[in-house]
């Protein structure tokens, strides 16, 4: 069945909805405002939020509808672009049908809500990832993909405001959670050893590179486990398992035929003032020059792609060692999210240095695409 229009599914009062509230502007939050606020979830804070909830996610949403409506060279009429869609603008009629927030009762129906929201838009990566291949099969093959910049500047946009649209929605609703562990506001753990979290997202990309090729370089973590600072734990665990994932791949593939054993990939958590930065180093043969400015583009991946028109989206969270070229932009765009960001700095021949900026003042306002 041909995917329809949104005219089609949807009323034209909806719409022109949504083209309002596109219009309005966007009201941003910093990691230590969330951590303030969030610090004494009194029945009160928690009504204030989801006020402040109930007007600015369709504001977010309403953008981001309008923009998958208008995308160049016809990647709005792909299916999977339109599915998403679809999931944008229901999930903009669910918040402007919920009636005004007054009591606390209100509020517990829209946490409710908000929560299927969430759920709803967790494989919007992969779908959109599916409909960005879709666009590619149909294009001539001549076509420089980094070329296409108004493409990575929407995706960056897009995913951008979906980082913050789920920190919102996830901050608010685990604010409810009657025992929230020690030092936990929210999604925020305001005593983070970034040391821990790089173990633990070590040994997860390890365990996920010895399915794939049968053994995994070693991963050494210098830094002091004791040192601690305010910040979202799964932003870091998602980042660093990325930058180690690919590390663990390079070496792997570069040591598979050697009779030498894989020197282990060097993770190194350094503690400044303004900055808390992780370096993850490989030996693992570099990336030519020609290829640095790649890898931070949505339509590049030197692996084969595991999405296909016909995989399951369903199970869209198995994680592959390498996939549809996202891994290492969405990384970059979570680090700027709270004023950090990544580098990557290449020596063909020898290996590869990641650097990820974590900003530690917290006081960053969110990038508001």
């Amino acid at each position: 069945m041909a995917a329809k229009k949104a005219s089609e599914s949807f009323s034209k009062t909806l719409i022109e909805e949504v083209h309002k509230w596109g219009c309005m502007k966007q009201t941003g939050v910093s990691l230590r405002y969330m951590m303030e606020f969030g610090s004494k979830p009194t029945q009160r804070n928690l009504l204030i939020s989801g006020q402040f909830l109930h007007k600015e996610l369709p504001i977010r949403i309403a953008r981001r509808a309008i923009e998958l409506e208008s995308l160049p060279y016809g990647l709005s009429e792909k299916p999977a672009v339109l599915k998403v869609r679809d999931w944008y603008l229901d999930s903009f009629r669910d918040l402007r049908s919920f009636p005004e927030i007054k009591e606390t009762n209100d509020e517990r129906e829209f946490t409710q809500m908000i929560k299927a929201i969430k759920v709803r838009h967790n494989n919007v990566v992969p779908m959109m990832a599916l409909g960005v291949q879709q666009l590619k099969k149909g294009m001539d093959p001549k076509i420089v993909y980094e070329d296409l910049d108004e493409i990575h500047q929407f995706l960056d946009r897009f995913y951008m405001s979906r980082i913050g649209i789920r920190m919102l929605i996830g901050q608010h609703v685990e604010l409810h959670n009657p025992n929230p562990p020690l030092h936990c506001v929210g999604y925020i753990h305001t005593k983070m050893s970034p040391v821990e979290v790089a173990q633990n997202a070590s040994e997860d990309a390890r365990c996920i590179c010895l399915r794939e090729y049968g053994s995994a370089p070693e991963v050494n973590i210098y830094g002091d486990p004791k040192f601690t600072f305010p910040y979202v734990p799964t932003h870091l665990h998602l980042m660093v398992f990325e930058l180690v994932k690919n590390s663990l791949r390079a070496v792997q593939e570069c040591y598979m035929d050697s009779d030498r054993v894989a020197p282990p990939i060097r993770i190194i958590v350094a503690d400044g003032i303004e900055d808390v930065t992780i370096k993850v180093s490989d030996e693992g043969g570099g990336i030519p020059r020609s290829g640095l400015p790649k890898i931070f583009t949505y339509l590049y991946s030197t692996a084969r792609n595991p999405l296909d028109e016909h995989s399951d989206l369903g199970t869209a969270d198995t994680v592959t060692m390498a996939g549809y070229g996202y891994g290492l932009p969405i990384s970059r765009l979570y680090a700027r999210y709270f004023g950090g960001d990544l580098q990557i700095i290449s020596m063909e021949g020898y290996g590869t240095d990641a650097y990820l900026h974590l900003s530690r003042l917290g006081d960053s306002q969110e990038p508001l695409p």
